[in-house]
C-alpha cells in the first residue's frame, strides 16, 4: 500500500492481489473447475493473534475493490469508501478487512472473461454456473492462504448478505459477528422475473452470439444495457426517483419524439451505458442466476431456522424503511427465523429515501449502528 495526499481518512492508493488455487474445485452444480483465480484487496493489518479480520461480501455489480484508489488519476474510489478507512465506521487501524472479487465475475478472479486452463482461450459461455455457497467455499479458500481461521466479522449487502447467511451454516465455527444488510432469505417470484428479464434482454441483444462474442468487435452492449436500467430501477425508490428527477425536461419543453426528453431517461441511459464500459454480459448472467438459486432452507424442507441450525455467530440485520426490492419483512425473515433457532440476533430498520441502494449510502444512522456493534467487539481484540 503506497502513501497518498489524499484525505488522512481515506484509504489512499491499493493495490489488488491474486491468489491463484491449483486444485480441482468441485461446484455445486456437479461441474468442475481444474484451478482458478481469486483478486482481492486487503486494508489494515492483521494482528499477531489473527483475531481482528473483517470480510467484505460483494453484491451483483460489486468487485474486491471497496475502497481507496488504484491511482492517483482515479475519480471515484472503490464502491464502500465511505465506510472502510482510517478512523472511519470499519476502522482500518483496528481491523484487517479482507475483500476479494467472486468468481465467476469480470473483475479479475476466474470468470468468463479468463482463460480457461484446459483449452487455452476464454471460458465464455461455458464458464460454469456458481453458486453462494461455491463462493463461499472459495472465500474460505482464500481464508486458509491468507492466516485467517475465523472472522471477527463477515458483512455484506443484498447478495453480499446472503454470502454472509451462507457463512455462518457452511462455516460456523470461523464466524464470530455476522452483519447481514438489506438482504433476504431467498428471492421472491418478482425478484426472480426482475433478473430473468434482464437475461432474456442479454440473451435476445443481435450480438450476443450463444455468450461468443469476444472474438468479435461487436459484444451484447444494448442487451447489457437494458439489464442494468431495469436493475437500476429497482434499486431506488420511487420517492428517491422524484425527488432527484420529478417530471423534468431535459430542454423545458415536449417534443414528441422517442430521444431522451425526460431527465429520467437521460439518467438510466447514462448509467446503462457506463455499465456496459466495466461488466460482462456473460457474467451478468452468471451473477442473477446464482441470486435465484440462493436458498438455504431448500436442504432442510423450506425451514429456515432448521437451516440456520448450525450457526454460532452472533448476528446483526439491518434494513431500510423505502427499500422494496428486499423489503424489511425479507429482513425480519431472517430474524424469526433466527430467533426460533435461538440465535443470538440484534435488528434495525434504518428510516432512508435512497431505497434498496441505501446500504451503500454514508447514513449517519446506520454508520452509527455499524460503528458501535463494532467498537463493542474491538473491546475484546487484542489491537
Amino acid at each position: 500500500m503506497q502513501k497518498s495526499t489524499r484525505p488522512v481518512d481515506d484509504i489512499g492508493l491499493v493495490e489488488p492481489k491474486t491468489k491463484h488455487f491449483s486444485g480441482t474445485l468441485a461446484l455445486a452444480s456437479g461441474s468442475e473447475l481444474h484451478g482458478f483465480d481469486i483478486v482481492y484487496e486487503t486494508y489494515g493489518k492483521l494482528n499477531k493473534e489473527c483475531s481482528n479480520a473483517i470480510l467484505i461480501c460483494h453484491a451483483l455489480s460489486g468487485d474486491h475493490h471497496v475502497a481507496g484508489y488504484h491511482t492517483p488519476q482515479d475519480k471515484k474510489p472503490g464502491w464502500w469508501d465511505n465506510i472502510i478507512g482510517p478512523n472511519k465506521t470499519i476502522d482500518t487501524n483496528r481491523f484487517f478487512v479482507v475483500s476479494p472479487n467472486n468468481i465467476g465475475g469480470c473483475s479479475g478472479s476466474s470468470g468468463p472473461l479468463t482463460i480457461n486452463p484446459v483449452t487455452g482461450s476464454s471460458y465464455g459461455p461455458n464458464f460454469p454456473l456458481v453458486t453462494v455457497k461455491d463462493w463461499v467455499k472459495t472465500q474460505a479458500m482464500l481464508a486458509d492462504k491468507l492466516g485467517v481461521d475465523v472472522w471477527t466479522v463477515i458483512i455484506g449487502g443484498s447478495l453480499g448478505g446472503m454470502q454472509c447467511l451462507e457463512w455462518s451454516i457452511s462455516y460456523p465455527n470461523r464466524v464470530k459477528n455476522t452483519f447481514i444488510i438489506a438482504a433476504a432469505p431467498k428471492l421472491s417470484t418478482q425478484n426472480i422475473a426482475f433478473n430473468e428479464v434482464s437475461r432474456q434482454a442479454i440473451r435476445s441483444d443481435q450480438n450476443f452470439n450463444e455468450g461468443n462474442y469476444y472474438e468479435s468487435d461487436n459484444k451484447p452492449e444494448l442487451g447489457l444495457m437494458l439489464a442494468r436500467m431495469l436493475g437500476h430501477i429497482t434499486y431506488l425508490s420511487d420517492d428517491a426517483l422524484d425527488e432527484k428527477f420529478g417530471r423534468e425536461l431535459r430542454d423545458g419543453e415536449i417534443k414528441f419524439g422517442y430521444e431522451a426528453e425526460f431527465q429520467i431517461e437521460s439518467y438510466l441511459r447514462y448509467q446503462g451505458r457506463a455499465f456496459v464500459d466495466r461488466f460482462d454480459a456473460n457474467s451478468y448472467l452468471l451473477l442473477t442466476k446464482a441470486l435465484d438459486y440462493f436458498d438455504p432452507a431448500g436442504d432442510t424442507e423450506g425451514s429456515l431456522s432448521k437451516a440456520m441450525a448450525p450457526a454460532t455467530a452472533k448476528f446483526m440485520i439491518i434494513s431500510f424503511s423505502s427499500d422494496w426490492r428486499f423489503s424489511p419483512e425479507r429482513s425480519q425473515e431472517i430474524v424469526s427465523a433466527l430467533l426460533e433457532a435461538n440465535k443470538c440476533v440484534s435488528y434495525i430498520e434504518i428510516q432512508s429515501t435512497q431505497g434498496h441502494d441505501s446500504f451503500l449510502m454514508p447514513i449517519p444512522r446506520y454508520h452509527q449502528v455499524i460503528k458501535t456493534a463494532l467498537d463493542r467487539i474491538a473491546k475484546g481484540l487484542d489491537l
